[in-house]
């Protein structure tokens, strides 16, 4: 400001462009200056320091962050140890199957039961899950029920042990007890009233056995003889020697591996039911050696359709790069269960149990379900004929269920 104004005293000639100096500086000066009120001033209120204020820091808690736009679901399966092939093959089909539907409002986050299946369930509450998917065996949903049942959150698993269903525990493994009640109604509708049975000497078994007596009789048919067997050598062959005492007869159920039943059907085949129809049970449906051995030619057995399921594999493979687990449809079908009840079920609330009762059922990959008053999920099942090349079916499963 000083050198512009010496610059103008320079240029100006004469007394009026002196004052006309002056009064731009007086104009300067009077646009600087501070003007003080006139009176008695009372004292100064100095403003007192402070300290900067810290930006405020977003509130972290332990676990996943709080989701407000979708429902959190938690699946327990063993992603570690001897069974982590099958859980993390549940765990993809889950992936695909949120995918597929299109589903913006789930989110699934997974849980290794092989940790400790309680810890896991433990953990999946405490990360605010509303549902859990699994788990996959039976002792694991023994450790798992009460704690999620105290919680009020839902167990949709993956077991087939009708012992660990009700109270808040649905089933969605396949049962042995619907797949030989469906065979033996086929064998009885073709005019075969003498059954036989061959069962191995597990759990299983006694399951299998109880099954197929109770099937017969309300099919209007007879047992006339039921043989346990164990693993030790000779023992499939010592229970087919008693069973052959009392024959002929005209089907036989072997409840157990198709490898069991290819090495027992040449021994039945001698003892005087050569005739006999061979029955298995739904284990052969996830047995892809089932239909290479020429001494099951003909054998019936009853599971869930395979026609979506093929659709399915062929994806799963392209997507993953390997063939699935066939119990992982099981993990899919519950995704796409979960996603039409979504439709009831506002985000952050409880998940509407009641809507798993529908007596209508449901549809998936592996065909129409209902869940039953014990929690095991009814399925409806079809019958197929082994042979050579593949398997035909030849009772077709019901498309749904009446109310």
């Amino acid at each position: 400001m000083a050198e512009g104004t010496a610059s103008s005293q320079r240029n100006v000639r004469g007394g009026w462009g002196k004052r006309l100096v002056a009064g731009l500086l007086a104009m300067a000066l009077s646009a600087c200056s501070t003007v003080v009120p006139r009176g008695p001033q009372g004292p100064v209120e100095r403003p007192q320091p402070t300290r900067p204020t810290q930006p405020s820091q977003p509130v972290v808690t332990p676990g996943i962050p709080q989701d407000v736009a979708r429902q959190r679901v938690a699946l327990l399966v063993p992603l570690s140890g001897a069974n982590a092939g099958v859980g993390q093959s549940i765990a993809n089909a889950t992936q695909m199957a949120v995918l597929d539907s299109r589903s913006d409002r789930l989110r699934i986050t997974s849980y290794d039961t092989a940790q400790g299946a309680a810890v896991a369930a433990r953990r999946a509450l405490a990360d605010g899950n509303k549902l859990i998917l699994g788990p996959l065996l039976a002792e694991d949903v023994r450790a798992v029920a009460p704690i999620a049942r105290e919680a009020g959150v839902p167990l949709i698993t993956f077991s087939n042990d009708a012992s660990v269903g009700g109270s808040g525990t649905y089933l969605l493994g396949y049962s042995p007890t619907q797949s030989i009640t469906r065979v033996v109604d086929f064998a009885r509708s073709k005019g075969m009233t003498d059954f036989a049975g061959l069962v191995p000497n597990e759990l299983y078994g006694e399951r299998a056995s109880t099954a197929f007596l109770r099937a017969v009789e309300q099919a209007g048919g007879k047992v006339l003889s039921l043989q346990t067997y164990d693993r030790a050598p000779g023992g499939l062959g010592a229970a087919v020697a008693r069973l052959n005492k009392n024959g002929p007869y005209q089907a036989i159920l072997i409840a157990g591996s198709s490898a069991a039943a290819a090495a027992s059907v040449p021994l039945l085949r001698k003892g005087g039911s050569a005739k006999a129809e061979i029955l298995g049970t739904e284990l052969w449906n996830a047995d892809n050696g089932v239909t290479g051995v020429a001494a099951l030619d003909g054998a019936w057995f009853a599971s869930v359709s395979n026609g979506l399921y093929r659709q399915y594999a062929v994806k799963y493979r392209a997507r993953f790069g390997k063939p699935p687990y066939r119990l992982s449809s099981l993990g899919y079908d519950a995704v796409l269960l979960t996603v039409r009840i979504m439709r009831d079920w506002p985000v952050g609330e409880p998940f509407p149990e009641s809507r798993l009762r529908d007596p209508g059922g449901f549809a998936g990959i592996d065909g129409a379900f209902r869940f039953n008053r014990d929690g095991v999920a009814e399925r409806a099942l079809e019958v197929q004929e082994v042979h050579a090349g593949g398997a035909t079916v030849v009772s077709p499963a019901p498309s749904g269920f009446g109310r």
